[in-house]
């Protein structure tokens, strides 16, 4: 499968934004940006799921890497995908996100898989551009998502996911990446920037933040808040599995 990113309009047919262009100016025509997949027929399948949503926050952060009239690019395309993922939430009875979502040019986007299993994605990515950016509408965001949490899958005992994002119709389980990653991520997202701060950690695919150490020439870590450039881990000896002398 290649992931590439596409328009989708109100009328007329999907627009593919070429990774490699210089212009996204076409992103202020269209009515959502997806991420469609691509299984080796010529067309495009005009479908995004929820999981993909986790690429805003990625791309946002990516953008950081270029000079400014890139990284503003990038940025847009971000903040684009994540508007895309949060009506996901919008457009269903429950303000809840199906699995999946189909996109047809002169079309509301439409439910494919009804589904809905309290997965993290968008909700790390209004994380990640509510740091970046400072913007509150991310903030507002996960809070309407958030509501919609409590009032569909809030139970005695916990949270449980929806069979049915239409009818709201439980499925009596919670996941573990609800408590490991959704809801981190809420609590990240109304949390000040000194908590956990994103230029001194990074987040594994599972939420988990390990801290950003550098290296010297010789291979010796460092944490970047030591002042003294005081090495945390010494290289063991391949063979000898001890430490080797200084």
């Amino acid at each position: 499968m290649v992931v590439v990113v596409a328009g989708v309009g109100g009328s007329g047919g999907p627009v593919v934004v070429d990774g490699d262009r210089e212009d996204y100016s076409a992103t202020e025509q269209l009515e959502f940006i997806v991420l469609s997949q691509r299984t080796g027929d010529p067309k495009y399948q005009q479908k995004m799921d929820e999981l993909a949503c986790f690429a805003p926050g990625m791309i946002a952060l990516g953008a950081s890497g270029y000079g400014p009239d890139d990284s503003q690019k990038f940025l847009s395309l971000a903040e684009e995908l994540a508007w895309t993922c949060y009506n996901f939430y919008q457009s269903t009875p429950t303000k809840l996100a199906g699995e999946n979502y189909f996109f047809h040019s002169g079309q509301d986007m439409s439910v494919g898989t009804s589904w809905n299993i309290l997965r993290p994605e968008t909700v790390e990515s209004l994380f990640y551009l509510w740091r970046l950016t400072g913007n509150k509408t991310y903030q507002e965001w996960g809070w309407n998502i958030f509501e919609a949490f409590e009032k569909n899958s809030h139970v005695e005992s916990g949270y449980v996911g929806l069979k049915d994002v239409h009818t709201g119709v439980k499925d009596n389980m919670m996941q573990s990446f609800f408590l490991a990653e959704t809801l981190k991520y809420f609590y990240l997202l109304y949390s000040p920037s000194s908590v956990i701060p994103l230029n001194e950690w990074v987040f594994n695919t599972e939420a988990h933040p390990l801290k950003i150490v550098t290296r010297n020439s010789e291979g010796e870590s460092f944490r970047l808040s030591d002042k003294r450039n005081k090495p945390i881990v010494k290289s063991r000896g391949r063979k000898e599995g001890r430490f080797v002398d200084d």
